[in-house]
């Protein structure tokens, strides 16, 4: 029997609204005249920030002019694309030397000096790039996108909004009644795990500086909240492997010890960031120094939280922190114990985990609304672990707007046997 030929139409999983589309553009537009005024448009190579501006994660490059829509070039899938984007320009590219040429076709041709996005390219496909596409000069404007990005449109606030209470009942609701001492970390990041995709996580998380990978995120049980890491992050850990530093290895989570949870949560593509502490056994049982060490954490993320508003600098909320935790006896473990500390107390938050901007020195342009912050203030314990919590926020006009929190000021949670 013969099998008929039928053609197929394909429903896509979501269309991004043109509306949606042209704020983006407009917003990074914006930033790109500040960053190269003198720009033509900025070329666009990494497959987050090219679903950022066409709704639709292409693996090719995405020409943003200074009018018009722009036009998309990939290397495969221009039939999902098409579904996906609004974009009327969508074409298949095989070469570099191609692209000015297929540009110019579509109505949008890129000028003498064009900015590009610098980090979405290795070093050798950027040499390749330029030697095809003679003529034109580049400059980078990967601060464009880095900056527009920051401020979250309403679509991407009503999505954070949602990843925020999902996060919050897995760490704060759920994640408490199935686990409990005498487990391994590595038991409990599977807890954790099939919690989250229960609520809907996405499976992946996404992180933007070169070479950093995250997978959901990391459980640290007793002192392996201290254990030497390479993350850029304060929390230590074992995890799996040398090869596979995630989740949690075969450290036991014993009676009278501390167990801090990590672990990220992202909802059709958006990410927030949230850090429960559990204590096996009672209240009663927790030692003065790490309840101390709690409560200071506590106190210096709702100090900055109040200052989540905007008009402040991030700059000035870590100096804050910094100054405030100096002043005590946990100075030395305070955001990373040894060589495992870091210098910021938090980070911005979107379609990747390290955004724009970071609550650091340095970070001197005034927060706006829209914007959404993790603070993670932690503290290392030696030889006993690590102490702390995160939340993530939003910033509004009258503050802070925590989005992750299921519990009391981000109380410790107690389990005993």
């Amino acid at each position: 029997m013969r099998l008929m030929e039928t053609s197929h139409h394909y429903v896509p999983l979501e269309r991004f609204s043109p509306e949606e589309a042209g704020l983006r553009r407009a917003k990074v537009r914006e930033k790109l005249k500040k960053i190269a005024p003198d720009a033509s448009g900025l070329l666009v190579f990494s497959r987050l920030n090219i679903y950022y501006l066409t709704g639709t994660m292409a693996c090719g490059l995405y020409w943003l002019p200074l009018e018009g829509e722009g036009a998309l070039l990939v290397r495969k899938g221009r039939e999902r694309a098409r579904m996906e984007s609004p974009l009327g320009n969508i074409a298949v590219y095989r070469s570099f030397r191609e692209v000015t040429g297929l540009l110019s076709e579509a109505g949008c041709p890129p000028g003498e000096l064009v900015a590009a996005e610098m980090g979405g390219l290795p070093w050798d496909m950027a040499n390749l790039l330029q030697s095809r596409m003679t003529g034109i000069r580049f400059v980078p404007g990967d601060n464009a996108l880095r900056l527009a990005r920051a401020v979250k449109t309403a679509r991407e606030l009503t999505l954070l909004r949602e990843a925020g209470r999902r996060h919050g009942e897995a760490l704060g609701v759920l994640l408490p009644e199935v686990i409990s001492p005498g487990m391994t970390e590595r038991e409990i990041a599977r807890r954790c795990v099939d919690i989250m995709l229960d609520l809907g996580h996405g499976g992946l998380m996404r992180m933007s500086a070169p070479g950093e990978e995250i997978f959901y995120g990391h459980v640290a049980a007793d002192d392996s909240g201290n254990y030497p890491h390479y993350y850029n992050g304060p929390m230590g850990f074992r995890g799996e492997h040398p090869a596979l530093p995630c989740l949690g290895g075969d450290t036991v989570w014993r009676p009278g010890s501390p167990l801090t949870v990590d672990m990220g949560f992202c909802f059709s593509g958006y990410v927030t960031d949230k850090t429960q502490c559990f204590w096996a056994g009672n209240r009663s049982t927790l030692p003065d120094a790490a309840r101390a060490a709690f409560d200071l954490c506590c106190e210096v993320q709702s100090r900055a939280a109040e200052s989540l508003v905007p008009g402040n600098s991030p700059s000035s909320i870590w100096r804050e922190a910094r100054e405030r935790v100096l002043k005590t006896s946990f100075r030395n473990g305070f955001m990373g114990l040894g060589e495992n500390a870091v210098p910021f107390l938090g980070h911005g938050l979107g379609l990747a985990i390290d955004e724009h901007p970071v609550i650091a020195e340095g970070f001197d342009a005034p927060l706006e609304e829209g914007m959404v912050i993790a603070l993670e203030p932690k503290i290392g314990i030696p030889g006993f672990g690590m102490v702390g919590l995160e939340d993530t926020f939003e910033v509004t006009k009258t503050g802070a707007r925590v989005l992750t929190r299921s519990t009391p000021e981000g109380q410790m949670i107690f389990l005993d046997n």
